[in-house]
């Protein structure tokens, strides 16, 4: 029982913080496809926005539980896509350099949560048939 409640309160805060990042995406569109535009993002005004909604959708998905695999997809889709684009450390330097790599490592700890997630969750299931 106590597993039950860690895993789903695990699950709501996970999914709200991705949830809340989207929606400040969304509430921002034009600063951030400017900046990804500025980041040599191809086709920036349709790709932010995208990726922001996958990102507010999956968040809500897996926070209410109404389809947490499909959320914790659409989660690691945008972490998969957004990440190496831009957080791309490796043609910096300085300062620079080293922010950026935090940002992909704190990204790519994500996407591991997520598999994580994703993993747990199927397991779980298997195991309730």
């Amino acid at each position: 029982m106590l597993n039950r409640l860690l895993f789903i309160f695990a699950r709501i805060a996970f999914g709200a913080k991705f949830a809340r990042d989207g929606y400040d995406n969304l509430a921002s569109t034009d600063d951030m496809v400017a900046y990804a535009d500025s980041v040599g993002v191809p086709f920036a005004n349709v790709l932010v926005p995208a990726a922001s909604f996958l990102l507010f959708a999956g968040g809500i998905l897996l926070a209410l539980g109404l389809a947490p695999l499909l959320g914790i997809v659409g989660i690691a889709t945008f972490l998969l896509g957004v990440t190496p684009q831009m957080h791309d450390f490796w043609n910096m330097e300085g300062d620079e350099r080293d922010e950026e790599f935090d940002a992909f490592l704190r990204n790519a700890s994500f996407l591991g949560a997520a598999i994580a997630f994703a993993v747990t969750m199927r397991e779980r299931k298997a195991n309730a048939n």
